[in-house]
């Protein structure tokens, strides 16, 4: 004898998501060291900035996650910049069984982490090739990009505001 569920709620699926596209939409690098005329062995300091932005397309449940990155070298003796390199990654994706409350930190944090390691590779490429050793960003934590910036956000808002 089978049992009905009385009416409750059919099980939540699992998120779905699947990469459709990923691509550079814009990069630039400029090897200020050489157009300097600078030589010799040189500390680095490495700077790396990344922000992040996601929208929806115009097809269902296809949405774009934007990741711009911005590495700065500098030397450590004279702070003068060795390199810098700027870096528009986007990925498209298809997301699905995702609550609606859910998607913001979804795209912002699940999303860049599958496009992490094409970022990763295109600095190290773009480094080597432009005369500087190969540089390898270390792994970024997503999850606490997100909180930091959700924080900074609740900072900013005056007291009265929800």
């Amino acid at each position: 004898m089978a049992e009905t569920n009385g009416g409750a709620e059919a099980p939540q699926q699992a998120p779905k998501m699947n990469v459709l596209a990923q691509f550079i939409r814009d990069m630039s690098f400029e090897n200020i060291l050489s157009q300097k005329g600078v030589t010799g062995e040189v500390q680095p300091d490495v700077q790396v900035q990344v922000n992040l932005d996601a929208k929806k397309r115009t097809a269902d449940n296809q949405y774009e996650v934007v990741m711009k990155l911005k590495v700065e070298s500098k030397s450590k003796s004279n702070a003068e910049v060795l390199f810098l390199l700027e870096l528009d990654y986007v990925g498209v994706f298809h997301v699905e069984n995702v609550p609606e409350d859910q998607m913001h930190p979804f795209l912002l944090i699940e999303c860049p982490r599958m496009l992490f390691p094409f970022v990763r590779r295109i600095v190290s490429d773009v480094t080597r090739d432009g005369g500087f050793p190969p540089l390898n960003l270390e792994t970024i934590d997503f999850l606490a990009l997100y909180r930091a910036e959700l924080q900074r956000r609740a900072s900013e808002q005056p007291a009265g505001t929800a």
